[in-house]
Formats: C-alpha cells, sequence, structure tokens
C-alpha cells in the first residue's frame, strides 16, 4: 500500500510541475483571454508556444500562466469555437487578449458549479438563460423570469399578487414531504427560497426571491443531469439554478445606465358571476324544488335583489407598477466594478395589497498582481408588502368576493362601508371591502447577501481560491385586525375588540468555500482540469411571536394595548453542512470529453450514524463533428453525444427529526412533560439515481442549434412520515420509506432565420415528464388536499400514479329525467359514498414549454413570447361552491349554473338545483377540467435610438420600448386562470383552484439612457 500511494504522489507531483517545466531559460508570462464580442473571460482557451508542445489552459476566470523558452517569442491561442489567433510576445510578460467566435454561442461561458467552461465543453445537461431573455419583462423576482425559457423547468405562478409565491420544479418532483424546490445559489451563496412571511393568508406564500433584483442578474444556469449538479451532492436532487450578478469587465470605460419603467396591471380574467335578478330566480327555484316556500327565504322579487353589487369589481382596482434604477460599470487593467440601485413600487390589483422594494448591489475585483486576485459582492434590500387575506381564508378579500351575494352592499346609507354591529352587517355577508382596507397586514423583509473571496496562484496555473459569505433575512410581520373586521370583531375567541399578532425572525446561512483548482494542456491534445474544494455551512434560524387581543381602542394597534396577551413563544435553530467535494475535467483533442464529480456531505439534520453521503457522477461526450469522416458535412458546425450518470440527494426536511423529543403535555387534567416525537437514528438523505443521454447540434455556423436530452431519475429512501399504530401513542415516525420516479424527454431549438436587414431568431424548448410514485412502504394510500363532500379527499399519494393525483367519484353525467348527478358505482354496492371514490386525473403536464419570437430592424425590434401546459388537470374547487346546484343559498353562482338541468328532457351537465341536496355537489370529476392552455406571455416592442441622435446631448445610447405581458389566454377551462394553484409549492394537492386571485396582465412602457 505504501509503495503504491507513493507512485500516485510522484505522478501527482509531476502532473502539477509538468506545466512549469521548460528546457533551458524561460520567462514567465501570464494573461487574461475575452472574447470579443462581449469582453467576458474565456475558460478552456489553448495557450501554446508556437513551434513548442509547452502549453496551458485558461482558467475559469480566463487566465492563464506559461513559462515560454527565450528562443521562442509566439503564444498561439486557440479553441474550437474561436478563431485561433497568434500573438508576438517581444518584451511582454503580461499577455491580454480578445478571440473572435468561429462558431455562434459555442464559446458561450457557463457556469457549472464552482467553476466555468465554454458551452463546447459541457459534458452534462444544463440550460443558460441570459438577462437578454427578461431584462425588459416587469417580472418582480428571477425565478419568475424562467417560466417558459427553459426545457424541463417548470415554472407556474401561484396567484397574482405582487411579491407573491412562484413554483419551480426542473424535471419533476423527486420528493413527497420533503423540499422539491431547486437549491438557488447567487454568486456561489445558495440562498433563502420559498416564503419569508411566519404568517398565512390562505394558501398563498410570499417569495423570498423577491427582495433581489432581476436587473442586477447578467444570466442563470440551470443545472438538471448528475454530471451538472452532482458536485452539489446532498442538494442537488431538484436541480440547481446558478445565479451570476453583472460585473465590470476589464479596460471598459465606465458607463452610467438610468432606467425608468411605468405600467398598469389588471385582472387578466375575472369570474362571470350572476347578478342579483339571476340569482334569486336561481334561489327561488332551488328552494321550490326542494319543497319550500322561497318568500319564507326572504327571497321575494323586486326586493331581495333591489341591490346588485359586483363584489369583485368593489375590492378590485387597476394596479400600478414603477420601477426605477440607476447602474454603473467600468473597469482598468486591474480593476472591475458594477454598482446599481433599485426601487420597485407595485401597487396590486386587490384593494390595499401592495408591495415595494429598495436594494442596491456592489460587485468589484481587483487583481493586485500577475498571482493574486480578490474581490467582493454585497446586496442589501428591503421591501414592504402590504398583504390581504385571501384564498381559502374564511374571511378573504378576494374569495369573500367571489361568494357574496349581489343583494348585498358594501356601505351604508351614508356611504361608509359595513362593519360589525351594523344591522345590515351579518355573517351572511362580511364585508370584503372592509376586509382589505381595515386590518394591518405587512410584511417587512432585510436581506444582506455578499461575500469576499480571495485567489492565488501557488504555482503555474494552480490557484487556491476562498470566499466566505453570508446569506442574512430579517423578517417582521406586523398584524392587527380592528373591531371592522371579522377577525377582530366578531370571530370566535377574540371577544370582538380587536386582535394583534406581532412576528419577528431572522434566518443567517454562513458559507466559507474554499477550491484548488489546475489546468494543464500536454501535446496540445490533452487538456486537463483538476478541481478540489471544500466547505463549510452554518445556518442559524431565530424566531419569536407574540398575539393580543382585547384591545382598548383601534388607535391603539400594538400588543403593549392589548387587554389580554394569551399566545406567545420563541425558538432557536442551528444546522450545518460540511462538505468535500472535487471535479476532474479531461479531453482530448477536444474530441472526446470525460467528467468525473463527487461530493461527500455530512449533515446535522441526521443521525451520528447516518451523517455522511457520498453523491458520484460521471459523464462523457463526443464530438462527433470533430472526426475525419464528418469532414464533408461542410453545413454541420458541430455535432455532441452526451452521457452521464450519478447520484444527488435531497436533505431539506427541517432540523433535528431524527432525534426524539419531549414537550409540555396534559393529561387527566395534570399538567407536564412527555414525549412528542419517535427517535429514528437511522434516518438518512433521500437519494437520486440519475441518468441522462444527449445530442447537442449546430448548422450554419450556428444559425440552427439544437438539444434533445432524454432522462431516467429514481428516488429512493423518502423522507416521509411513515403512519404507525396510534396504540404507540404517536401517528406516525420520521422515517424513509418509498420510491417516486421521473422519465422525460426534452428538446431545445434556436434558429436565425433571417440575417441581414432584416433580423429574425426563434426559440423554441418542448419538454415531456413522466412522474410516478414507484412505491410506499404502506398498505394504505396517503389522502391529501381538501376534504370534501362525497369523497374522502381531493388527491391522494398512491403507487402507480403521479404525485398531484386527483381523488373522487367519478361524474357520469345529469340523468334527463330527473336532473340529479349520476356518479359510477366503484364496488357495486348498490349506493353512492366515499368507497366509491377513485382516481379521476393529475394536475401532471404531458408537455409544456416556450417560444420566443425576435425580429429587428433598422433599430427597431420586436419580442413576442408564448408560454403553454397541455395535457394538465385542474381542480375546479371555486366551482364547488359557486355551481353548487343549490347546496347552499349563502354564495354567489357562477354564469354555468344558467345551464342547469330545470326539466325533464334536458340534456346538461349541470345537476338540478334543489335546497340542501348534498348529493348533487359531491366532490367529483365534475369540478376536474382540462387545464391546458396557450399563454401570450410578453409582447415587446423597442426602438434603439439612433446615436447621431443621442450622442449630440452627450448620451452615448438610448432606447425606448413597451411591453405588455399575459394579454391572451386559450384554453378550454372555465376558471379565471388555469395556471394558479390554491396551495402554493403543494407537490402532493397541486393544481387546486380555490377562489384564487388570478394573474394580471400589465402594459408597461420604458426608458433606459446610457451615458
Amino acid at each position: 500500500m505504501g509503495r503504491r500511494s507513493t507512485f500516485l504522489s510522484s505522478w501527482l507531483l509531476l502532473l502539477i510541475l509538468s506545466g512549469s517545466l521548460a528546457f533551458g531559460q524561460t520567462r514567465r508570462v501570464t494573461g487574461r483571454v475575452t472574447s470579443a464580442q462581449d469582453g467576458t473571460t474565456l475558460p478552456g482557451v489553448n495557450v501554446v508556444v508556437k513551434g513548442t508542445t509547452i502549453g496551458v489552459s485558461t482558467d475559469a476566470q480566463g487566465s492563464y500562466s506559461i513559462n515560454v523558452p527565450d528562443d521562442k517569442n509566439i503564444l498561439t491561442f486557440s479553441s474550437i469555437a474561436l478563431i485561433a489567433q497568434d500573438v508576438t510576445i517581444n518584451n511582454r510578460s503580461v499577455i491580454n487578449v480578445q478571440l473572435k467566435e468561429a462558431v455562434n454561442e459555442l464559446a458561450q461561458v457557463v457556469v457549472t458549479g464552482y467553476n466555468s467552461v465554454q458551452k463546447k465543453d459541457i459534458t452534462g445537461s444544463m440550460v443558460s438563460v441570459s438577462s437578454e431573455k427578461f431584462k425588459e419583462l416587469p417580472v418582480t423576482s428571477f425565478d419568475q423570469a424562467l417560466q417558459g425559457q427553459a426545457a424541463g423547468v417548470q415554472v407556474t405562478q401561484s396567484s397574482g399578487t405582487p411579491g407573491g409565491g412562484i413554483s419551480v420544479r426542473v424535471r419533476g418532483s423527486t420528493s413527497i414531504s420533503a423540499s422539491n424546490r431547486p437549491l438557488f445559489i447567487v454568486d456561489g451563496v445558495p440562498v433563502e427560497d420559498g416564503g419569508l412571511s411566519s404568517l398565512g393568508t390562505g394558501g398563498q406564500n410570499d417569495n423570498a426571491f423577491a427582495l433581489l433584483n432581476p436587473n442586477d442578474i447578467e444570466s442563470m444556469q440551470i443545472l438538471k443531469d448528475a454530471s451538472a449538479k452532482a458536485i452539489y451532492g446532498s442538494r442537488a436532487a431538484n436541480g440547481v439554478v446558478l445565479i451570476t450578478t453583472k460585473r465590470g469587465k476589464n479596460n471598459e470605460k465606465t458607463t452610467i445606465t438610468a432606467e425608468v419603467q411605468r405600467g398598469m396591471t389588471e385582472i387578466i380574467r375575472k369570474p362571470r358571476l350572476l347578478n342579483s335578478t339571476e340569482l334569486l330566480e336561481l334561489q327561488r327555484e332551488a328552494v321550490v324544488n326542494a319543497g319550500q316556500d322561497p318568500d319564507k327565504f326572504g327571497l321575494i322579487p323586486g326586493v331581495t335583489d333591489a341591490i346588485n353589487t359586483d363584489w369583485v369589481d368593489a375590492v378590485t382596482r387597476r394596479g400600478l407598477y414603477k420601477q426605477y434604477q440607476l447602474s454603473a460599470s467600468g473597469g482598468t487593467e486591474r480593476t472591475r466594478f458594477y454598482i446599481s440601485g433599485n426601487f420597485r413600487d407595485e401597487q396590486g390589483v386587490l384593494l390595499a395589497n401592495e408591495f415595494k422594494r429598495m436594494s442596491g448591489t456592489v460587485n468589484l475585483d481587483h487583481k493586485a498582481n500577475s498571482k493574486l486576485s480578490f474581490g467582493t459582492n454585497m446586496t442589501l434590500a428591503r421591501s414592504m408588502n402590504k398583504r390581504v387575506l385571501g384564498d381559502n381564508s374564511l374571511n378573504g378579500v378576494y374569495s369573500g368576493a367571489v361568494n357574496s351575494l349581489p343583494f348585498y352592499s358594501p356601505y351604508n346609507e351614508k356611504g361608509q362601508i359595513l362593519v360589525p354591529g351594523d344591522p345590515n352587517y351579518s355573517l351572511r355577508n362580511y364585508n370584503p371591502v372592509g376586509e382589505a382596507l381595515f386590518p394591518r397586514q405587512n410584511v417587512i423583509s432585510v436581506k444582506m447577501l455578499g461575500g469576499i473571496y480571495a485567489e492565488y496562484e501557488l504555482l503555474d496555473n494552480l490557484r487556491f481560491r476562498s470566499k466566505a459569505s453570508i446569506d442574512y433575512n430579517s423578517v417582521i410581520d406586523d398584524d392587527y385586525f380592528p373591531t371592522t373586521t371579522w377577525a377582530g370583531g366578531i370571530s370566535e375567541g377574540v371577544g370582538g375588540q380587536g386582535l394583534g399578532v406581532y412576528t419577528a425572525s431572522v434566518a443567517a446561512t454562513f458559507i466559507n468555500t474554499n477550491t484548488l483548482t489546475y489546468n494543464a494542456l500536454f501535446s496540445e491534445k490533452h487538456r486537463l482540469s483538476v478541481m478540489l474544494g471544500h466547505e463549510l455551512i452554518n445556518r442559524t434560524d431565530r424566531s419569536s411571536f407574540v398575539q393580543g387581543r382585547l384591545f382598548t381602542s383601534d388607535d391603539f394597534t400594538y400588543i403593549s394595548s392589548a387587554g389580554v396577551v394569551d399566545q406567545g413563544g420563541s425558538g432557536l435553530s442551528n444546522s450545518g453542512l460540511l462538505s468535500f467535494f472535487g471535479e476532474a475535467r479531461y479531453d482530448y483533442k477536444e474530441r472526446y470529453l470525460f467528467t468525473l464529480t463527487s461530493r461527500y456531505d455530512g449533515s446535522s439534520r441526521f443521525g451520528s450514524d447516518r451523517r455522511f453521503g457520498f453523491f458520484p457522477s460521471a459523464s462523457a461526450a463526443w464530438r462527433i463533428s470533430g472526426e475525419e469522416f464528418m469532414e464533408r458535412f461542410r453545413d454541420l458546425s458541430d455535432l455532441k453525444l452526451r452521457a452521464s450518470f450519478g447520484y444527488t440527494g435531497n436533505e431539506r426536511i427541517g432540523d433535528f427529526q431524527f432525534l426524539g423529543t419531549w414537550g409540555s403535555t396534559t393529561y387527566s387534567g395534570a399538567t407536564g412533560l412527555g414525549p412528542s416525537s419517535v427517535p429514528n437514528p437511522f434516518l438518512q438523505w433521500e437519494r437520486t439515481r440519475e441518468a441522462n443521454l444527449g445530442l447537442d447540434a449546430s448548422f450554419f455556423n450556428g444559425r440552427l442549434s439544437f438539444s434533445i436530452d432524454a432522462y431516467d431519475n429514481l428516488t429512493d429512501k423518502l423522507l416521509f412520515a411513515q403512519p404507525i399504530p396510534r396504540t404507540t401513542g404517536f401517528g406516525a415516525v420520521q422515517g424513509n420509506i418509498g420510491k417516486v420516479s421521473n422519465k422525460g424527454a426534452e428538446l431545445t431549438v434556436s434558429s436565425v432565420n433571417l440575417n441581414k436587414t432584416v433580423r429574425w431568431s426563434t426559440d423554441l424548448n418542448l419538454s415531456h415528464n413522466s412522474n410516478k410514485v414507484v412505491e410506499l412502504d404502506t398498505p394504505e394510500p396517503l389522502y391529501r388536499g381538501y376534504q370534501a363532500s362525497g369523497a374522502t379527499a381531493t388527491n391522494i399519494i398512491l403507487p402507480g400514479q403521479p404525485l398531484g393525483t386527483f381523488w373522487g367519484l367519478k361524474f357520469l353525467g345529469v340523468d334527463p329525467a330527473t336532473g340529479d348527478a349520476i356518479y359510477e358505482d366503484k364496488n357495486g354496492d348498490g349506493r353512492i359514498t366515499p368507497d366509491d371514490a377513485q382516481v379521476i386525473g393529475t394536475a401532471q403536464a404531458k408537455l409544456f414549454g416556450g417560444m420566443t419570437n425576435k425580429v429587428s430592424w433598422n433599430g427597431f425590434d420586436l419580442s413576442v413570447f408564448l408560454q403553454f401546459s397541455y395535457g394538465n388537470k385542474v381542480l375546479n374547487l371555486t366551482k364547488n361552491s359557486t355551481v353548487n346546484a343549490g347546496e347552499s343559498l349563502e354564495f354567489n353562482q357562477s354564469k354555468d349554473a344558467l345551464k342547469r338541468w330545470r326539466k325533464p328532457g334536458d340534456i346538461t351537465s349541470v345537476p338540478r338545483y334543489e335546497f340542501e341536496n348534498t348529493f348533487n355537489n359531491y366532490q367529483s370529476s365534475r369540478f376536474l377540467e382540462d387545464g391546458s392552455y396557450l399563454r401570450l406571455k410578453n409582447v415587446t416592442l423597442g426602438y434603439n435610438v439612433n446615436k447621431k441622435w443621442v450622442n449630440r446631448v452627450k448620451v452615448a445610447s438610448a432606447r425606448v420600448y413597451v411591453s405588455g405581458t399575459n394579454l391572451w389566454t386559450l384554453t378550454k377551462y372555465s376558471g379565471s386562470d388555469p395556471e394558479v394553484s390554491t396551495l402554493d409549492g403543494s407537490t402532493s394537492a397541486q393544481g387546486i383552484e380555490l377562489n384564487t386571485l388570478p394573474q394580471v396582465k400589465t402594459g408597461m412602457v420604458g426608458l433606459s439612457v446610457t451615458f
């Protein structure tokens, strides 16, 4: 073993020194290689002393150092995607070179984790989204900008609230109860995702990413297969999104850019509800069909319908949107910088709903000498999110407006908003307008994201880099519901004198990353890049809350004025991750490429016996176009076959769930301590086995290119609360049970259709993912979602079915003779009961994607972006109350109710209306609809003002544009928006729409001026 170790050590030493040894006297030359197109640094460029075999390869920052014999004076810079260039050295020791592209986009630099490579050198499956794709879209957060832009990435906006939740899935859902969000990393820092607020407003969350300004982003890379993402090991099973912010460029004069955006928003589609006269007729009919007198219910024509209120109009408005940004960037030979400041103010379409954000970013890089460089990136942001209750909240604003009866008015005879205590105010008609305007529901968030790094060249092309970073999030929820609201005035337990809740939380993550990288080129054919790294992540969560009621007056709204402070608490949680990782890349003649990646993670979230996990991957690529037999295909610019296999993990389930915990308990009237959870020292990671096969092709010098990928992923050891017998005193124990698979295919096509006076380009991406629960370690199906009449739940987790499967009775239509609903008697017992429930559909789309067309001519440009989803179902639970077959008289009804059965022989899908008849309104496939849609997501028309004109006023460039978002939707779905989801981010209960605020369409004008 000792001799073997010595042998390996000797070869490693030779490997490191070989790049710096040369015969005879030498001189050291250093420099950086950048793109002539945009000034970005170029990794993986071969630098060779002409006439010798001495060569090196540029590193991730495009830097190189080489020892040149005194009798040689020319360096050759080359790469398969670039035009080679010979540079005479003379007496220079620093030589920076700009290279032009030989094949369009192949030289594009992409971040692959802790490294950067040219697109031509990628062996895994990943996709890049540049800022050009979204810089003029009025998106609040960068995850929203991913929608429809990348194959394999499914993005849905859960509601139309500004700063609201966004669901992102990369190649499907891998987990049942652990997080299914990708790992998001900004400039090397894993950032807080999901919701920040501690208090709910129905099913919707806020979005942590809304604190980060999308205009500061240069590009986003989505890592999709094990080869690309295994470097992140235990956190990578759901994909990795790498965000790179803008930085200055060397030898670039300082430019200052001012940008202004102003616009308006409104709901894309309002629900079609009955007016007072239509509803009165319907309710009278339902009461008569039940054999009762409608006059005794107060349903009197000319009296009951004397008022006709459109409640949705009453609680909505045309929102205003404005954003301002000022940025500066530039650089010298050694220093480059980027500074920006941003203010965004978005008025929601619901009354009182508003989102404001202020942010600033500073990025600085400095090269002290040929060996040492250092820099920093820092972002500071503050947001104020004025939220309102919505969705399935009992006293929600939008949900209340949809359900409220038009017979009532939001105002009394004096024009004042009706409040509890007024004779015209009742639980039957709590006032959604007051529920919007009277409460205070403010979320104040502060984010500090930043880091400092240093890099030093230990030996020629052997570099050590260390970075310390922090992601700090402080969130305050400041809520008060006065006596003029349902929650603060008449809800049970409050006492009618106001309700106040105040929470404060801090989530801080510290990261230290150290890497050692080596790049070498041997005999102009063999290129090797090796990276070894160590990372330490420490996270601290602190939280506290207090609740008060019985306030002395609505003029005193903070907890110190509460007569009773009856709830409160605080908490502290720490977690950490200790990691070692490595990557080795080798290619021969830039034709045969190999990559090995591995990570060894240790997490505090698991017991000592299962704390560490190993996540390896391997990939290979064959550049077929580099073979001699392909030379006859002159129009083929590049053809590359890729394959990868490896393992990734998921550990995001919360802290210390492997421990058995104790808490306060009450038994037989006495209080004390008791066990609250069952320990499981064998709790461990979820593990995903991933296999990917891909093909990249480029034709006509890059004017036409496409990528095809097929993948097969299997996740086992699912982190799940395993049900156990109640006789144990517990309902479940956290364990590793079951398997989930995701199989699919992806296609990306890019083309430059015209490239003369008129330039026209098209980008298309299509994705198909088949999700399936393969195995559960329990014989019983797992019910999820809402409990509903006539069935046990709206969703089910069942082996052989995908996550997001809908469960209910199968609706067979309406009996033309009686008008009653017909359901399938699944078990054949002659009765319709919950036992007849079955799988009725799935929220999983069969195909999704997006297409962008861009046309430019003489300074004008037009961009048209279409986004679609096909084959998914939506459970329209809004219809459960608004087409309720007369079960209740407490809700307004949809126009669809006008299609109801009224007399024998009627053929319709809407049962007859009969008061208090629950049978006709059972949870069933009657409420399940086709959620497929094609949406005109954005249209932008811009004009770059002629430089001759703007230069006269000391302006370098100016651009003016108009943009529209969510302008048109083609869908069969009868609800307001087929995309929204009531349970934001849910995996097992996705695709449910229950009185959810639809998305908004935006019209905007913008101006960008550069000095």
